[in-house]
């Protein structure tokens, strides 16, 4: 079972429709449960959405990725994954040009991305991104755009993933895969 953090966005739903495909999933908004709570569910799995603000305003889910990440696997998507760079210690900065709507071309080489070509289109809707400066060491960069700003992140050593771009958007013909491919990785 795959638990799916709701961090208030209308996209969310479009993520349990992709995830639900391969898993049961249950959806829980960002106040509405603890981490302890969420241990003794025993998801295979957690998903954090996007939404809206900054990582400090998306309820338990900084805590959480502190708290469970290397027991649970975590996927953070847009917000999410801003919250996966904060947890460990980067920091979360505008980005140098708003990206609302927009595709980009990335370039990834991430286990999240496993049998996809090393070029992707992806949809984006941000204005934040975790900054490549200040990179925590735990943290690798598995996917950025030709100006070299980070689109995907993965811990080191268990699998917490990060992607700042939408797979649940038509926009990211490969989106469901990533999806798949996150859901194969709490099995393995």
């Amino acid at each position: 079972m795959i638990v799916l953090i709701d961090n208030y966005d209308s996209f969310t739903y479009n993520l349990y429709q992709y995830a639900s495909v391969y898993s049961d999933v249950h959806v829980i908004r960002n106040d509405a449960v603890s981490i302890e709570e969420l241990r003794e569910m025993k998801p295979d799995g957690i998903i954090l959405s996007p939404g809206p603000g900054r990582p400090a305003d998306a309820g338990i889910c900084i805590d959480l990725i502190r708290q469970l990440s290397g027991r649970v696997p975590i996927l953070g998507v847009c917000l999410g994954h801003q919250a996966i760079g904060e947890a460990f210690g980067g920091r979360v900065v505008e980005a140098p040009v708003i990206m609302h709507g927009k595709t980009s071309m990335i370039r990834q080489s991430g286990q999240l991305f496993d049998e996809m070509t090393e070029t992707l289109e992806v949809m984006r809707y941000h204005s934040l991104i975790v900054a490549r400066n200040d990179l925590p060491t735990e943290l690798v960069i598995t996917a950025e755009t030709d100006d070299r700003t980070i689109m995907a992140l993965e811990h080191r050593t268990h699998p917490t993933f990060g992607i700042q771009f939408h797979p649940e958007s038509v926009g990211t013909p490969q989106g469901q895969q990533m999806i798949k491919r996150f859901i194969e990785l709490t099995k393995e």
